[in-house]
């Protein structure tokens, strides 16, 4: 992620809505690909400032009303869609009558931002129901409804609702937007991240198994995942949370939970080249370190651990946690590859094709 500009010279940053500097709101401009200052126009919406822009524009309904997102839509003879192109894709929001409610969920729509903006960067394919796509995606963020001292409730009545995805649709806890119960969940499963950003891009890797690898290359991530057939997903997910991840899986996964089954191993080493793909972006533009790669996975992997051990040390000052593991396995490295490969391969597809 880069840094952004003011028409006053201020620095802004990807989540801003005003400038501190000189007051005036900004947003991101989908015509210029900016964080940008607005201008309210004679006849309703805004204009675009970035030099060169100067679209018409106005608000997403969640940065208008809501104020949860910062995303304009560009207008056209007045008129302009409701949603921005990253909340379109919004099947269910929290219940925004419950208190800390609409906190959550303004911070789980950064993290979603923040995801399609990566995924973006990648070329990656995706839409919603109304686009021409083979596997359409959406999202909801809702709340369990239990009775201990109404800390989380919704309107599911006594529903628990699970963090994953089915067929395109990502359902995320809005509890994963407490930071105090995020870290309570981490210490409990074990898991030496948690993040929110982490839980997008751990269900949109399930997400592109299905849109790039189901029914399109299942034997050659076999040969690389194992056989998502056997045992079956419920079979592995039992005995997951029955013994655990064995005592040498650093030598083979990225992560304890991936070795829980193929779709999560999938899942959770997408989700770690998502990561690289993120962290050498800003680096690149942020100049953290040289991080000059040529883009193959090698020089990725090169780069990502200069990223990685400076930034290791810095969070070791702070008594933080480590951005990224000092060494990868040989066998989590044939993962990556064979994700690059695909990645590298689904970037051109049109949204209408056979694998969306």
């Amino acid at each position: 992620m880069q840094t952004f500009h003011c028409r006053c010279g201020n620095t802004l940053f990807y989540e801003n809505t005003h400038c501190l500097a000189c007051q005036s709101e900004v947003g991101w401009c989908p015509a210029c690909s900016n964080i940008v200052a607005i201008e309210p126009l004679d006849n309703g919406g805004y204009r675009c400032t970035h030099p060169g822009c100067d679209t018409a524009l106005m608000k997403c309904h969640n940065y208008a009303v809501e104020n949860v997102c910062n995303r304009l839509v560009v207008m056209e003879h007045g008129q302009a869609d409701t949603l921005c192109d990253c909340c379109r894709y919004n099947e269910v929001i929290p219940d925004l009558n419950i208190a800390g409610h609409r906190e959550r969920w303004a911070a789980l729509e950064a993290a979603k931002r923040r995801l399609f903006h990566t995924l973006d960067l990648l070329k990656l394919p995706h839409g919603t129901k109304d686009d021409d796509i083979a596997v359409p995606l959406s999202f909801s963020f809702m709340a369990d409804a239990l009775p201990d001292q109404g800390l989380w409730r919704s309107t599911a009545k006594t529903e628990k609702v699970y963090t994953g995805h089915a067929a395109g649709h990502i359902t995320i806890n809005i509890k994963e937007a407490d930071d105090v119960e995020r870290e309570r969940l981490r210490v409990d499963m074990n898991e030496s991240h948690r993040t929110l950003i982490g839980h997008f891009r751990h269900e949109i890797g399930h997400y592109y198994w299905d849109v790039l690898v189901k029914d399109r290359d299942e034997e050659n991530c076999r040969a690389v995942f194992g056989n998502h057939h056997r045992p079956t997903y419920a079979e592995a997910l039992e005995r997951y949370y029955q013994q655990g991840a064995p005592s040498d899986w650093p030598n083979r996964f990225i992560s304890a939970y991936a070795t829980m089954h193929p779709w999560e191993d999938f899942a959770e080493t997408f989700a770690y080249y998502l990561d690289m793909v993120a962290v050498l972006n800003t680096a690149l533009h942020m100049g953290i370190t040289p991080v000059e790669y040529d883009g193959s996975l090698e020089s990725m992997l090169i780069a990502f651990h200069q990223v990685g051990m400076a930034v290791n040390e810095l969070n070791r000052d702070m008594g933080l946690l480590d951005l990224a593991p000092g060494v990868l396995a040989p066998a989590v490295r044939e993962k990556l590859a064979y994700l690059h490969r695909t990645v590298q391969a689904a970037s051109p597809l049109e949204r209408g094709s056979p694998t969306g």
